[in-house]
C-alpha cells in the first residue's frame, strides 16, 4: 500500500509539474505572438497623419480607397483559389476513396451451390464445366410451336394499324368482332 501511495503521489507531482511548465509555455506563446503582431503593424501599417487643408485630405482618401481596391482584389483572388484548391481536394479525396474500393458490404446470405458451380467460382476459368444445357430446359410441345408460327404469319403490325384507322378500319373491327 505504502508503494501505491507513493506511486500515486509522484504521479499527482509531476502531473502539477506538467501543467505548470504548460501554463508558463503558453503566457510565452501569448507574448511572443502580440510581439509580432506590434511589429507587422508598426512595418504594414504606418502611423495615421491627418492633413491640414482639404485638398490634402481628399487625395489621402483617394490613395486610401486605391489600397482598400488593391486588398479587395488580392482578397478575391485568394478566396477563389482557396475554393478551386477545396475543390481538387474533394475531387482527390472521392477518387482515393474509390481506389480503396470501402464501400459499404451487404449482408451476405446463405446461397445452395451445386459442387461444379462451386469449383467455378473458385478456380475461375481453370475448372472446365461440362453442364448438360438440356436438362434444365422446359418441355415443349408441338401444338404450341405451331400456333408461335401462326401469330409471326400475321404481318407487319403496321399495316395491320394502317388498315384499322379511320372509320373504315373501325367499321371492319365491327365486323369482325360479330
Amino acid at each position: 500500500q505504502k508503494k501505491r501511495r507513493a506511486a500515486t503521489a509522484r504521479r499527482q507531482h509531476l502531473k502539477s509539474a506538467m501543467l505548470q511548465l504548460a501554463v508558463t509555455e503558453i503566457e510565452k506563446e501569448t507574448a511572443a505572438k502580440e510581439v509580432e503582431k506590434q511589429n507587422y503593424l508598426a512595418e504594414h501599417c504606418p502611423p495615421l497623419s491627418l492633413p491640414g487643408s482639404m485638398q490634402e485630405l481628399q487625395e489621402l482618401c483617394k490613395k486610401l480607397h486605391a489600397k482598400i481596391d488593391a486588398v479587395d482584389e488580392e482578397r478575391y483572388d485568394t478566396e477563389v483559389k482557396l475554393q478551386k484548391t477545396n475543390k481538387e481536394l474533394e475531387d482527390l479525396n472521392q477518387k482515393l476513396f474509390d481506389l480503396r474500393g470501402k464501400f459499404k458490404r451487404p449482408a451476405l446470405r446463405r446461397v445452395r451451390m451445386s459442387a461444379d458451380a462451386m469449383l467455378r467460382a473458385l478456380l475461375g476459368s481453370k475448372h472446365k464445366v461440362n453442364m448438360d444445357l438440356r436438362a434444365n430446359l422446359k418441355q415443349v410441345k408441338k401444338e404450341d410451336t405451331e400456333k408461335e408460327k401462326d401469330l409471326r404469319d400475321v404481318g407487319d403490325w403496321r399495316k395491320n394499324i394502317e388498315e384499322k384507322s379511320g372509320m373504315e378500319g373501325r367499321k371492319k373491327m365491327f365486323e369482325a368482332g360479330e
